[in-house]
């Protein structure tokens, strides 16, 4: 475990890996999806990664011809890592108010995926937010959500990576969202909202009463 936290556990190094997790992308998309990161700092990152063989660095062939990072074999095993990372802090007491971008709200879909929610439930829902395609397959109890558009699907759900993720988490009315045009849908609606309920955030941990002592600097302030 100590090792591990010296390959991954500097600031930024796992929100890295995370962007990686769904696919290769260039320096630029690195740094969009990473609000906040300065390019000196990724860099410094990037380096580090791939010097422990957990990134590497390619060309893609023409005509894009543009060099993207990508997570090596070995570095493609943190999946179940961070998934269960994910778990966890979403039962933090303390746990801030943030936006999802596009990757971060369909690794949260892989990861808070409730077999018994999806219970009798067996369908294809393509996912259109903004540029971006993904695909789900639903059945016996199991998803499949990976990137790309769907051949055939049941519904396509559109909307940007906060209205979901404000849908699925954070109590907004589906129909409420659908009669805003914050989300549209194309094919059978029913099969959209059900599968909008399959992620349900897991009961919070319960915080610990402050000490006395804290309660008296407390109430000084």
């Amino acid at each position: 475990m100590a090792h591990g936290l010296t390959l991954i556990g500097d600031r930024w190094a796992l929100l890295v890996v995370r962007e990686l997790m769904l696919g290769p992308k260039r320096f630029t998309d690195l740094r969009a999806g990473l609000a906040g990161i300065s390019p000196n700092v990724l860099t410094q990152r990037l380096e580090e990664l791939e010097r422990a063989a957990i990134v590497q660095r390619r060309k893609l062939a023409p005509p894009a011809a543009a060099w993207v990072y990508e997570l090596t074999e070995w570095g493609l095993q943190l999946d179940p890592v961070i998934k269960a990372l994910g778990r966890w802090a979403a039962r933090s007491p303390f746990k801030p108010e943030a936006g999802l971008n596009v990757d971060s709200l369909i690794l949260s879909f892989q990861t808070m995926f409730d077999p018994h929610a999806a219970e009798g439930f067996s369908a294809t829902v393509e996912l259109r937010i903004g540029e971006d395609r993904f695909h789900a397959r639903v059945t016996r109890g199991q998803m499949e959500l990976v990137r790309g558009s769907a051949d055939q699907r049941d519904a396509t759900i559109e909307g940007n990576s906060d209205t979901l993720a404000s849908v699925v988490y954070g109590g907004r009315k589906f129909a409420e969202a659908l009669r805003s045009g914050d989300v549209k849908v194309e094919g059978d609606k029913s099969i959209a909202r059900r599968f909008l309920t399959l992620f349900p955030l897991p009961e919070r941990a319960r915080a610990s009463p402050p000490r006395p002592a804290m309660r008296r600097e407390a109430a000084r302030r």
